[in-house]
């Protein structure tokens, strides 16, 4: 059998194993062990551990070699922290920016108040969880050290949902997300909706607690899904982008407020159901740019029940082909952004060919945001303060606050 020296872990976080001048990835790897087996099509499916790191430990979850859920289990905190602040910094080095990440604030296990959940019907009843490694395959959850309890507690509920909605021949996503209302499902892929099964789903949702269920577009609400912004309370659309924790989320205010300092004045791009813009409007005016009008409703409705905030206006645009101009950002003090994985390359030329003199921005994908933070260097800013706000524990995906400062140079 073949030895390989893991050399590295990629963006994904296999690694990256060498024997002799032979490449291939290994899943559940550490930098610097031995390993062992046959790579097929450049992959070694089930590598033997020869020489462990000294960061390997005992994964905790009874589902870890199966489930595709986590995939860092197997790696220290300290490990984990420093891999994906590496992540980071080689992104931006890529893109000639040196950067230091100063901080890596992990969100604590069982922390996720949303996630999404796969379910199938069986002959016996139906499976509940996520997807196994590399594979459609369903692997039941029992128990999950990611997830919060009252979601782990949902799952025999979640699993009758599944077998009173779920077709034979197709897979359903329930997006779940915890609130103090109880929680919000939404369900793609079911069977169509009719009266008798959204009567069913009433009598489940009702015995198990649940605020609001939402089938394929047709909601069912028992109890409005508000969650706490700032002072606000949102109601979010179904299915509506939410931050996973609720430590992450309080991480990503913090940096922002401490990015935006005292600006009177602020845009905040891509703003979603208001995370930011409901925060920062305790101090400033604001001004919430989303590419979808349902979200947009739920913030504008959450700050119109807020007493004491101050002025948040709304508009819906499509940023990527639409980015607000310098003239148009020239009435701003600051700006937050938080785009989507693929960036906000349009909206970053916008900026960089500004004059405001603070940006915030978040991004939940290094390499999009190491491309846009060299547009910004080359128009002027320079990045100050750069952090990792992790709420995927155990995964390998990266996300980041960064503070942008307008100077008269221009150089990284």
């Amino acid at each position: 059998m073949t030895e390989w020296r893991v050399e590295r872990l990629g963006r994904r976080g296999d690694g990256v194993a060498m024997a002799g001048d032979e490449r291939a990835l290994a899943g559940m790897v550490l930098p610097g062990e031995i390993i062992a087996g046959e790579a097929e099509d450049g992959r070694i499916a089930q590598p033997r551990i020869v020489t462990p790191s000294a960061d390997r430990v005992r994964a905790p979850c009874p589902h870890y070699r199966l489930c595709g859920g986590c995939s860092l289990m197997h790696a220290s905190d300290g490990f984990v922290a420093g891999w994906k602040a590496g992540v980071v910094e080689t992104a931006l080095a890529a893109q000639g920016i040196a950067a230091r990440v100063e901080a890596v604030r992990t969100s604590p296990p069982r922390s996720r108040r949303r996630a999404v959940l796969s379910g199938r019907r069986t002959k016996k009843g139906a499976l509940v969880g996520f997807h196994a490694r590399a594979s459609e395959v369903v692997v039941d959850v029992t128990d999950c050290l990611v997830i919060r309890p009252a979601i782990l507690a949902a799952l025999p509920d979640l699993r009758r949902l599944v077998s009173l909605g779920a077709s034979r021949s197709a897979e359903v996503s329930l997006a779940v997300t915890e609130t103090p209302a109880g929680l919000d499902i939404a369900v793609s892929g079911g069977k169509p909706i009719d009266a008798g099964l959204m009567q069913d789903l009433a009598a489940l949702a009702g015995a198990a607690g649940w605020a609001r269920i939402d089938w394929g577009g047709e909601a069912l609400t028992l109890r409005p899904p508000a969650l706490p912004m700032g002072r606000a309370q949102v109601v979010p659309p179904p299915g509506a982008f939410l931050q996973a924790t609720a430590e992450g989320e309080a991480a990503l205010v913090a940096a922002v407020r401490a990015a935006v300092g005292q600006a009177g004045r602020v845009a905040d791009l891509f703003a979603g159901v208001g995370t930011f813009a409901l925060a920062l409007a305790e101090t400033a005016e604001v001004h919430a740019v989303e590419g979808l009008a349902a979200p947009l409703a739920a913030l504008d409705a959450g700050w119109r029940g807020a007493p004491g905030l101050r002025r948040v206006t709304t508009e819906t645009r499509d940023l990527a082909r639409r980015p607000l101009l310098p003239d148009e950002l020239a009435r701003f003090d600051a700006v937050v952004i938080d785009p989507p994985r693929a960036g906000a390359e349009a909206q970053a030329h916008a900026l960089a060919a500004s004059r405001v003199p603070v940006v915030a921005w978040v991004a939940c994908d290094p390499v999009t945001f190491a491309r846009d933070a060299r547009i910004m260097a080359e128009g002027g800013y320079r990045l100050e303060r750069l952090e990792v706000i992790d709420q995927f524990r155990w995964s390998p995906h990266v996300e980041l606050a960064a503070a942008f400062r307008k100077h008269s140079g221009v150089d990284r």
